[in-house]
């Protein structure tokens, strides 16, 4: 291809990336029909028929859905039993037992880490909020000494492990693994949030003291002993949670111990296949949060099918994120941005990255960010040598957690919530994203020199 026709390629690309970002921030379009319309541009820009562009798209869309919205349907039912079994009570009245007044902020931190493996953030700030607020009023403490390392749990877990949806896209589209992903990720979270969540949670929570809403706190922050009195217990709801995290990690510690035809080896790749190693937890969360507790079937059957209602939105995005992926493989954009960055001296996991921070400062959505990224990331990771996917999946996902503002839904949840004025949630919550997204990205080349 010559160099003019390539320059025409780039700026193909980039079009399409402009209309995402004008259509969803300047004409409030939803993220959805946004990638649909730029999945267009891109195609018809790059010379593709259109008849071409639409089964282009399609099939983007259909594969895609056919891997990551299974799982995200999937954990989206075991957060919802969690949930109404009480069992996220038990977790959180458990730790904050153990854990006393002086060490608040890092239970907190692990409260969240622990009910985020299933829950989607917003869902998971939901079921926080009225602990944090609780927690606030009993310590006599600042919401945000105890409410900040909270978020920073729920929001590292959603950037950077499966099956949260960011992950499972990049995952996905760099065609990582995602035992080790999920692994990597686990060992990348852990001291980032530490540095985020407790210890920045403690510094800024002494400089910012914001009144949450006394009405909101009044209703929100009540006695909770009632919910525990059914709830599963302790061991019995973390064996639950933690399962499908067990099972896949555990195909790829076989994958890495055992030659590949080792009989044991096939038997734990079976179920640590991330489908079945979900679909297993669920059936096992059905008698531990649900039988178990006296809940009938059609009690059961009717969470599971509420709980997929809400994230239909963010399903249709990820599909259509699978099909602006198509569309620059399709057009052969993908190669040209290969061929460049094969050439450049920028690391793959630092472009990555920036990528990421520019579509989640643009859009405020952490998941367009990680669709858009992982996309353009895809024919870099295939070209070039010695670059670790699951690694570049991690640092799309800390890009995609950069400075939530304005434009981000997350952010104006926790203003209304915390009580704070907009210059208190930049200070507090827009900083602790940063944080996240940077110390993630630092533990992420780190872990690169190591690999």
């Amino acid at each position: 291809m010559s160099g003019a026709g390539d320059l025409g390629l780039v700026v193909a690309a980039l079009a399409g990336i402009a209309t995402i970002v004008v259509l969803i921030t300047v004409f409030k379009v939803h993220a959805f029909i946004a990638m649909i319309i730029g999945s267009g541009v891109v195609g018809l820009a790059s010379g593709l028929r259109p008849p071409d562009v639409i089964k282009q798209f399609q099939a983007g869309f259909g594969s895609t859905l056919g891997s990551v919205g299974l799982l995200v349907g999937l954990g989206t039912m075991l957060g919802k039993l969690l949930a109404d079994s009480g069992g996220a009570d038990r977790i959180v009245t458990t730790i904050l037992g153990w854990a006393g007044e002086r060490r608040l902020p890092w239970a907190m931190t692990l409260i969240a880490m622990i009910i985020g493996i299933p829950l989607f953030f917003e869902v998971g700030v939901i079921l926080l909020i009225p602990v944090i607020l609780l927690m606030t009023k009993r310590s006599q403490s600042s919401i945000v000494r105890v409410g900040i390392p909270a978020l920073a749990g729920l929001s590292v877990m959603h950037g950077l492990v499966p099956p949260h949806p960011g992950p499972l896209i990049a995952v996905d589209a760099l065609k990582a693994d995602l035992g080790q992903t999920m692994a990597l990720g686990l060992l990348v979270a852990i001291p980032t949030v530490i540095v985020a969540g407790p210890l920045f949670g403690m510094w800024i929570g002494a400089r910012v003291r914001p009144e949450p809403p006394a009405e909101l706190a009044a209703q929100l922050a009540g006695d909770r002993a009632g919910s525990l009195e059914n709830a599963p217990s302790f061991a019995a709801t973390l064996a639950t949670v933690l399962l499908p995290v067990v099972l896949m990690l555990g195909k790829a510690l076989v994958d890495i111990l055992l030659d590949k035809t080792a009989a044991l080896r096939s038997a734990v790749d079976f179920i640590g296949d991330p489908l079945l190693a979900l679909l297993i937890s669920v059936v096992v969360a059905m008698f531990t949060f649900g039988y178990l507790r006296g809940f009938s079937r059609k009690k059961i059957s009717d969470l599971l099918g509420s709980s997929l209602a809400p994230i239909a939105g963010i399903v249709l995005i990820i599909g259509g994120g699978g099909g602006f992926k198509q569309m620059l493989i399709a057009s052969g954009i993908g190669d040209v941005i290969g061929r460049a960055a094969v050439g450049s001296a920028i690391s793959p996991l630092l472009l990555g990255w920036l990528i990421a921070v520019g579509i989640r400062v643009a859009t405020g959505s952490a998941t367009v960010a990680t669709v858009t990224a992982s996309g353009l990331m895809a024919p870099i990771v295939a070209r070039i040598s010695g670059v670790s996917p699951p690694l570049v999946a991690l640092a799309i996902g800390s890009g995609s957690l950069f400075f939530s503002h304005v434009n981000d839904a997350g952010f104006w949840m926790v203003k209304e919530y915390f009580g704070m004025t907009v210059g208190q949630t930049l200070k507090t919550w827009s900083a602790m994203e940063t944080i996240l997204s940077v110390v993630g990205l630092v533990f992420t080349l780190l872990c690169g020199l190591i690999i």
